[in-house]
């Protein structure tokens, strides 16, 4: 159900995350949002670790978000509240329907959607037969006594189902079974649903292992939140238990309905208490993950509001911006390499981030000049911006390329495909030189240095020279049976990719060579 719902939300999820988290208060709104969207916490917190990985979300906003996706992820109890079990059937056939017999992508969404929370109901109502058998266990019966004497067990016990089912939404809907069945008394389920509320947290975490410094700080902010708010609401167990049976009497709450009352109230006013010290909460996370963040992949020299008033040094921060996006492909080729050689997952997962980050300022860039080409621009700026333009779209074709890169290294690993001494050492020699000619490339755009642009085009035919001798040698290798097939795809494809990225540096030093000849005449 909730790949479905991504799916159909497409690119427009992370933009939401991206644009209406200017602070905290937008950013409960934006996670409360899109965890409505996705019906998933887990969905959102990850996606949240994912943009403050890449740079685009501070720990702050991020804070925010998780606390809304909190809030959101109670409208799936909400719905199973509703307990409409006589549709679910129905709802499975209509989605497979729309699965198997339509091709249209957004049809075939809905499809994944409608099956999803069909078959949850099902789920939930074939489990419902399954515990009645629990009322009458002795053992099962003790456990309940036990938790609700003992509060902080249900606590524990929730954690751990959690972390094991990695979804609170799947443990609540248990839990509602369970209570609709009287399996369990209210004391003894409020505080199973406060571990629930922890356990979920695992997944932020398992997401930002090998994450940056500002992942890790997001993952125990959201760690931290919920232990809170659970320690909270167990001291005040017995007003929270009156509370919830007050709400069941007033509102007439069936039994799951009773525990979804529960949960959005636990997870609104947890939020409420929280949201005026997310400061204070990530100065503590700060303290206890130390470490300087990564850069910050937000544009950094795009102002807005000097665009009318003199288009000329608008220009120049444009061309600033596109030289930092330049740095950024820099970074991503160095741990694709990096990648290549030690098969580190970090590498892969920080490559894949920084050609994410390329994307976003190639965007943000484009919108900036197609604002200044609105002004009149004298010839000199006109082909200034021309350059630019064209620079930042070379840029975000190298990121294509490390990007097709770590996928050949991720095919090689899964695939177990073993190159040969002599096809990884041709690699590093091609690789070296390459990240050379980039970086020489945006420091001759950066300083319009003539000498430098024509070094670029001789070490780019280098390249090329490499490209067809390396590619020769694996013919040779391949036919005296020291290489595999599947090896000398890998390392073919490879040297590919490095060759075009050469020729988007020579593109680069085209521009600087181009404009001197121009001024020369």
């Amino acid at each position: 159900m909730g790949d479905g719902l991504q799916k159909s939300a497409g690119d427009r999820l992370r933009d939401i995350l991206d644009k209406f988290t200017t602070n905290p208060f937008m950013g409960v709104l934006a996670g409360l949002l899109v965890t409505i969207l996705i019906q998933s916490s887990s969905g959102t917190t990850v996606l949240t670790v994912g943009l403050v990985n890449a740079g685009f979300m501070t720990l702050r906003q991020a804070i925010g978000v998780i606390m809304g996706a909190n809030i959101g992820t109670t409208v799936t109890a909400f719905i199973i509240g509703i307990d409409v079990d006589e549709y679910a059937l129905p709802m499975i056939a209509l989605g497979s329907f729309l699965i198997f017999f339509f091709k249209k992508k957004n049809i075939t969404y809905l499809g994944q959607t409608l099956f999803g929370l069909g078959a949850l109901f099902y789920g939930l109502s074939l489990m419902s037969d399954g515990m009645k058998p629990l009322r009458t266990l002795k053992a099962f019966t003790d456990l309940t006594v036990n938790m609700s004497e003992i509060p902080i067990l249900g606590v524990v016990v929730g954690t751990i189902f959690t972390v094991i089912v990695q979804s609170s939404s799947a443990t609540i809907g248990i839990l509602q079974e369970l209570f609709d069945q009287g399996a369990i008394l209210l004391d003894a389920a409020l505080p199973v649903l406060f571990g629930d509320n922890i356990g979920t947290t695992i997944t932020a975490v398992l997401a930002s292992i090998g994450a940056s410094v500002a992942a890790k700080r997001a993952a125990l902010s959201h760690v931290i939140f919920n232990l809170i708010g659970a320690t909270i609401f167990l001291l005040l167990l017995v007003p929270f238990t009156m509370l919830i049976e007050y709400f069941q009497q007033i509102f007439d709450l069936g039994p799951k309905m009773t525990i979804a009352f529960a949960h959005g109230t636990f997870n609104v006013t947890n939020t409420l208490l929280q949201v005026w010290f997310i400061g204070l909460l990530a100065t503590v996370v700060t303290k206890i993950v130390p470490g300087e963040n990564e850069i910050d992949y937000k544009p950094r020299h795009l102002d807005p509001l000097i665009i009318q008033q003199s288009p000329a040094i608008a220009l120049g921060q444009a061309k600033d911006e596109s030289l930092r996006m330049g740095e950024l492909a820099v970074k991503g080729l160095e741990e694709t390499f990096n990648y290549l050689n030690n098969n580190q997952q970090k590498h892969a997962e920080l490559a894949l981030g920084l050609e994410d980050a390329i994307n976003n300022l190639d965007r943000k860039i484009t919108d900036y000049l197609a604002q200044i080409s609105r002004n009149s621009l004298t010839d000199t700026e006109t082909a200034l911006h021309s350059s630019v333009v064209d620079n930042i779209r070379d840029i975000e074709r190298i990121g294509d390329h490390f990007e097709n890169i770590v996928e050949l290294v991720d095919y090689k690993i899964s695939n177990k495909v073993n190159l040969t001494e002599q096809a990884l050492e041709d690699l590093n020699d091609m690789f070296n030189l390459t990240l050379i000619t980039v970086k020489q490339s945006l420091d001759a755009f950066g300083k319009m240095d003539r000498k430098a642009a024509l070094e670029v085009i001789e070490k780019e035919e280098q390249i090329d020279q490499m490209e067809r001798k390396y590619r020769k040698k694996h013919i040779l290798r391949l036919n005296e049976g020291v290489c595999t097939g599947s090896a000398g795809i890998v390392f073919v494809d490879i040297i590919s990719n490095l060759e075009r990225i050469g020729d988007h540096a020579v593109n680069i030093a085209q521009e600087v060579i181009g404009k001197e000849t121009e001024e020369d005449k």
